[in-house]
């Protein structure tokens, strides 16, 4: 954390969308699980690794727990993060017990070394596939995080486990108090949510007064005075720009009501728009930062394969607001991070302005090829 004229407190938060670092990517590793797969589609999950080596090439195996992360890494570390939040959305699991769905994401425990080489420090976990290997494979997933010293919000062997934040302390009294949820239409059973005597997600039925109310509740029971809220929320589809009236309002009220500073949104697979609203972070989209998702065809327009690094700097001091924001772009190739090219961040550019220019806000391409948001209070706020 920097301070400004010996006042203000700058905090630098990196945010990502969806981690999934199992079935191809975790045969890569050093420490491969079973490769055995319930899919229609595979059988095993070396499958994608050839498929993805068919598409761009030969990939050297084992790859050491860095190599993921490519260009990343090095990125990320010069910009002097304070924490680092994702969406995992892949169980740290040596289960053989897979729930009775289409696709069936794991990672070695002794895998999660990778995560922590990136520096992690805060998983989100409720999503569509935390309970993909059952109970014991969620709280398996919690226990090898919290073994490598990451810790994780939104699920949970019970409700008050699962709506506890994750807690990371900064400096001069300053936590960033992390809670996470999911919704339904991102994929979530409704029977995943957490009980008083159940493992489970955090999960917020719908876009309704009483989930902004929930939310609510839980922030003010755990918010001190120098405290900024983050809400990962797992919400909405796979593919698709289109945010509706509704989805922008509960956004709103989550900042107007229930006091979140920053609304960290994922599931979509591709990046989606952003709003400062206000002076208040709102993603609606992160899209996908890792997957192995390389060679399979379908949704090419939306360009999944590229992967976004959100930083924001936030003013600890003065209301937890947004002062500076900007998006570091990459593609996956070979199950690994590199940065994009002149042609596919000018892209982004267009695509995430399009889109953010609802809220009156814009992206243009810095020096360094980053995306930096720029915003007009005057407009933000509004329902187009």
């Amino acid at each position: 954390m920097t301070a400004i004229d010996g006042k203000s407190h700058i905090l630098k938060l990196l945010f990502t969308g969806d981690v999934m670092v199992g079935r191809g990517i975790d045969q890569i590793l050093p420490h491969p699980g079973d490769p055995k797969l319930y899919e229609s589609y595979m059988t095993s999950a070396e499958e994608y690794v050839e498929l993805a080596e068919t598409t761009h090439g030969p990939i050297r195996q084992p790859v050491d727990f860095t190599y993921i992360w490519g260009d990343a890494r090095p990125d990320i570390d010069r910009r002097a993060i304070d924490f680092r939040i994702v969406n995992l959305e892949t169980p740290v699991t040596t289960s053989q017990n897979p729930a009775h769905k289409e696709i069936n994401y794991k990672m070695h425990p002794r895998n999660a070394e990778a995560l922590r080489a990136f520096g992690i420090d805060c998983c989100s976990i409720a999503n569509n596939h935390v309970l993909d290997w059952g109970s014991k494979g969620l709280i398996e997933t919690i226990d090898s995080l919290k073994r490598i010293g990451i810790a994780t919000a939104g699920a949970g062997r019970d409700t008050a486990e699962a709506d506890a934040p994750a807690i990371l302390r900064g400096t001069d009294g300053v936590r960033i108090l992390v809670f996470g949820a999911a919704m339904p239409p991102s994929g979530v059973p409704r029977e995943w949510a957490a009980g008083e005597n159940k493992a489970g997600v955090s999960l917020l039925g719908d876009l309704s007064d009483a989930s902004v109310d929930a939310v609510a509740s839980r922030v003010a029971a755990a918010k001190g005075p120098r405290d900024i809220i983050v809400l990962s929320l797992h919400w909405g589809g796979n593919w698709g720009y289109g945010i509706s009236d509704k989805e922008v309002a509960f956004a709103h009220a989550l900042v107007d009501r229930a006091g979140v500073d920053i609304l960290h949104g994922h599931s979509s697979h591709h990046a989606r728009a952003i709003e400062a609203y206000r002076g208040k972070l709102i993603l609606y989209g992160c899209g996908d930062f890792m997957n192995d998702y390389e060679g399979i065809r379908g949704y090419e327009e939306f360009r999944g394969d590229l992967a976004l690094a959100y930083v924001a700097s936030i003013n600890a001091t003065e209301d937890a607001c947004l002062t500076e924001f900007s998006v570091v772009p990459y593609r996956i190739r070979k199950f690994r991070l590199e940065r994009a090219s002149n042609e596919e961040i000018d892209w982004l550019r267009g695509i995430l302005t399009r889109e953010s220019s609802r809220f009156g806000a814009q992206l243009m391409v810095s020096r360094d090829r980053d995306l930096k948001l720029v915003w007009h209070p005057a407009l933000s706020g509004r329902i187009d």
